[in-house]
């Protein structure tokens, strides 16, 4: 089997449109939700959101390029490049040899509400030829692997929320498995629109708070529903000899991948919590680690459902009282909940706190629920010397993945 180790990041998001600002605003507990502005929402009961901020495409793609790609292909596009430009790989690597494995929630659900409106006023002639094209769920992974002639397998899984971590774990396993050298992971969500808000105030998951601070609030026993965000983020995942015979900066090594189905329920997590917690203790099978040298960066959603579920979770995972020496918190309290991208933001943010020994904190923590009684680093970022990050993501359907990553010794 071989070694895999994550050479670049790239991230564009509700706090920051690059992977350094996204990770020092979350250090610094920066806040990205704020009230909707791609649409007037004065009569959703839902009207604030984690939105992209002063996002340009053109500064990563030429015009031709933007005009035929749904909003989340650009994010894509443009985490993606970040990624490739950190790590080096482009050139390095065979081209049959470099992968694209990159998801989606939704897709360009955008596109597909513009296409509709302009089918019911002109009539089936109006409707664009590059709808299907823009709109497929495949296709920001298409769109990167044209850009950066990644020849080997080039695919889009889709887990719901889960996605960005199914899709770096996938990947992981790829090249562990030898079948690729490199891969362009991660995922990417624009979906801040009427019609996806309306869907998730009817299905009772968004919070209806106007309060930005008292809105997104993972583990708070104020908790009222997530917040939705978007955004994009992408890691470059690379065997190990080959990173280091080109000399490439090692952030992390991937140390295992675990991934389950609560088959139980559409929207909600099982009650029991079984399989998320078996798809964390796979992901460590083999590593020996204490759970104090242990951060986790959590699902998190802000839900009532999922918070008391994950709780469980990892106290089944560790043990109730090995549980609690964890070391956990959710940046979706600042970042919101950016669905198929969410996984590979918060792959970034595990990387990096293994890395640095940084943990962001789950800001606006402050009535913690009686059920979550574990370490959720309130408020405060606090400095660790950790070994191993793991980051846990839930996704309708009942699909659970966690991925883990070890420090680098060099």
């Amino acid at each position: 089997m071989k070694r895999v180790v994550v050479t670049g990041i790239g991230a564009v998001t509700p706090v920051g449109n690059n992977a350094n600002d996204f990770w020092e605003n979350l250090l610094n507990g920066v806040n990205g939700i704020g009230p909707i502005t791609r649409f007037d929402a004065s009569e959703f009961k839902c009207k604030i959101a984690a939105e992209v901020k002063d996002f340009d495409p053109l500064t990563v793609l030429d015009k031709a390029t933007a005009r035929r790609t749904d909003l989340y292909t650009q994010y894509a596009l443009a985490a993606a490049s970040e990624a490739v430009a950190d790590s080096g790989i482009e050139g390095k690597v065979a081209e049959e040899e470099f992968g694209v494995y990159f998801g989606s929630g939704v897709g360009g659900i955008q596109t597909l509400c513009d296409e509709q409106a302009a089918l019911e006023k002109g009539g089936p002639r109006k409707v664009s030829p590059l709808f299907v094209p823009k709109m497929i769920i495949n296709i920001a992974a298409g769109q990167i692997a044209i850009r950066f002639h990644a020849h080997g397998n080039t695919m889009s899984l889709s887990t719901a929320c889960a996605t960005g971590t199914s899709a770096v774990g996938e990947a992981y396993r790829a090249i562990k498995d030898g079948y690729l050298t490199a891969v362009i992971c991660g995922g990417s969500e624009a979906a801040v629109n009427p019609l996806t808000i309306a869907g998730f105030i009817n299905c009772t998951a968004l919070t209806h708070a106007e309060d930005v601070n008292a809105a997104s609030l993972p583990f708070d026993k104020r908790r009222s529903g997530f917040v939705l965000g978007e955004g994009s983020a992408a890691l470059i995942l690379e065997e190990y000899e080959h990173a280091v015979q080109r000399g490439a900066h090692i952030y992390a090594e991937v140390c295992g991948y675990g991934a389950t189905c609560d088959a139980y329920h559409v929207t909600a997590p099982s009650p029991d919590a079984v399989y998320t917690a078996k798809a964390i203790t796979d992901s460590l099978r083999g590593v020996e680690v204490s759970p104090d040298e242990i951060y986790i960066n959590a699902h998190g959603t802000g839900t009532a459902l999922n918070d008391t579920s994950e709780t469980k979770a990892f106290k089944q995972a560790f043990g109730e009282e090995e549980a609690k020496k964890l070391t956990i918190s959710s940046t979706k309290s600042m970042t919101g909940h950016m669905l198929g991208a969410a996984g590979a933001a918060e792959a970034i943010v595990a990387v990096k706190a293994v890395e640095t020994g940084m943990i962001p904190p789950t800001i606006n923590l402050l009535e913690p629920d009686e059920e979550c009684d574990l370490n959720y680093t309130p408020n405060k970022a606090v400095q660790k010397d950790i070994q191993v990050a793991l980051s846990t993501s839930l996704g309708f359907g009942g699909h659970n993945a966690c991925i883990a990553f070890q420090k680098y010794e060099g």
